[in-house]
């Protein structure tokens, strides 16, 4: 999968769960399983990067909700490692 059709797909995502009224905090992996699935039939991957996914999008949201209009400097504050 390429970077654009991963971000095509984060961003699906990221709706589709604030929609359903997903916290963006969400682990129950029984709640995200629906995602997973998602993501494996709309990207052909295997359950562990399908995941993968899944929790790149909770930090998507987590970053996009956050108050500073910074993303790069608030990330190390949720372990993304940006540099």
């Amino acid at each position: 999968m390429d970077e654009n059709q991963q971000n095509s797909e984060i961003e699906k995502i990221a709706n589709l769960m604030l929609h359903d009224g997903i916290s963006f905090d969400e682990q129950d992996v029984i709640k995200l399983e629906k995602y997973k699935n998602l993501i494996k039939d709309d990207c052909n991957l295997d359950d562990e990067n399908a995941m993968k996914i899944v929790y790149e999008t909770l930090l998507y949201r987590k970053l996009k909700n956050s108050d500073s209009s910074d993303v790069l400097e608030k990330g190390t504050d949720f372990g993304a490692g940006f540099s």
